[in-house]
């Protein structure tokens, strides 16, 4: 897994695609998630490109992609339950996979470690 300055995970998966959500630090600074703006399947993102949208009862918060490609699916258990995101971020709570387009930007991610100083 990597991580985003801005608080976004990745997990590659050996197919070439990724799957993509927010940090756990991330959803405990927003709070309770109230609504998600996903992405539409079929989008055409870059790296560092603002996707979706989390409200939650304190503000919303944009989510940007760590990498470039193309949205592949979305999780649509989050149009019925955005809480998935406040129980299990880095899991059942994830947003959107992609399909990459330029691995090589998974280079410049952080790993869990320097995500991990970043945040103490």
């Amino acid at each position: 897994m990597k991580y985003t300055p801005s608080h976004e995970w990745i997990e590659t998966k050996p197919q070439d695609y990724a799957i993509v959500g927010i940090t756990d630090y991330a959803q405990k600074e927003l709070g309770d998630i109230v609504y998600i703006e996903l992405p539409k399947v079929g989008r055409l993102v870059k790296a560092g490109e603002q996707i979706c949208v989390l409200e939650s009862t304190k503000a919303a918060a944009d989510v940007y992609s760590p990498v470039s490609g193309t949205v592949t699916e979305v999780n649509d258990q989050l149009k019925d339950n955005s809480s998935l995101v406040n129980s299990d971020a880095e899991g059942s709570g994830w947003l959107y996979k992609i399909d990459l387009s330029a691995p090589n930007e998974l280079d410049s991610l952080l790993d869990q470690d320097a995500y991990q100083a970043r945040i103490s």
